[in-house]
């Protein structure tokens, strides 16, 4: 009976750590600079953004060299930041943008400002399907799909690239996030869809792309 309760606690204590070591939040804070990057990455699984500030809400982050005055209102927030950059990031290993990436407006003008992200790293199925060919989601009996994320474009040089001409790989900046993939897919215990211009639009013509998506299956 002792090492029964042993056990029991030792299982108990080894699934809280799984689960805190699954929600532990990822911050990345970055200046206001059209130069600097932000860079948010996950070794194991995908991103998942939980918020994002780009404005002000203190007055020691990215002070150095600045007036007072400049970092005076610290309940400074432009609307919908945490929007752009899920679609931008959400399901996706690596994610790279910066300030001028997100800003729709100036929210304080005169405040030296900073953009903040929290994410998490979940895990999750990754597809990349090459341009033309079908990609298949797929979950076991009594799950269901559950999109991440999708991604149509290009963004290395060497995924999909087999016998294919250095000038349809050369664009490595072509993004498109989706969520065409979601609204097909999610819900079904198998999906297949095409990575094709003609589903997803041409955001990078004369470009080979190829189709990411990051999912996972949940039980219904």
């Amino acid at each position: 009976m002792l090492l029964f309760r042993l056990n029991s606690a030792l299982l108990l204590a080894t699934a809280c750590l799984l689960m805190v070591s699954v929600a532990v939040t990822e911050k990345a804070t970055t200046c206001d600079d059209s130069d600097n990057i932000q860079h948010l990455s996950c070794d194991n699984g995908v991103i998942s953004v939980q918020s994002a500030l780009y404005g002000r809400a203190d007055r020691r982050i990215c002070s150095e060299g600045k007036p007072p005055q400049q970092l005076a209102n610290t309940q400074c927030s432009q609307v919908g930041t945490v929007d752009i950059i899920k679609k931008r990031c959400d399901g996706k290993r690596v994610c790279e943008f910066n300030t001028g990436d997100v800003r729709s407006v100036d929210p304080c003008v005169g405040i030296a400002k900073y953009l903040e992200t929290n994410y998490t790293c979940l895990p999750a199925h990754r597809l990349v399907t090459c341009e033309h060919s079908y990609a298949h989601l797929n979950c076991d009996y009594g799950q269901v799909i559950f999109v991440y994320g999708a991604d149509y474009g290009r963004r290395d040089h060497t995924t999909c690239s087999y016998r294919r001409p250095a000038s349809q790989t050369e664009n490595v900046y072509c993004s498109n996030p989706t969520n065409i993939v979601a609204q097909t897919c999610n819900g079904k215990s198998s999906c297949t869809i095409r990575a094709h211009n003609s589903v997803f639009g041409d955001p990078c013509i004369g470009t080979f792309k190829y189709l990411e998506v990051a999912y996972t299956c949940e039980y219904f």
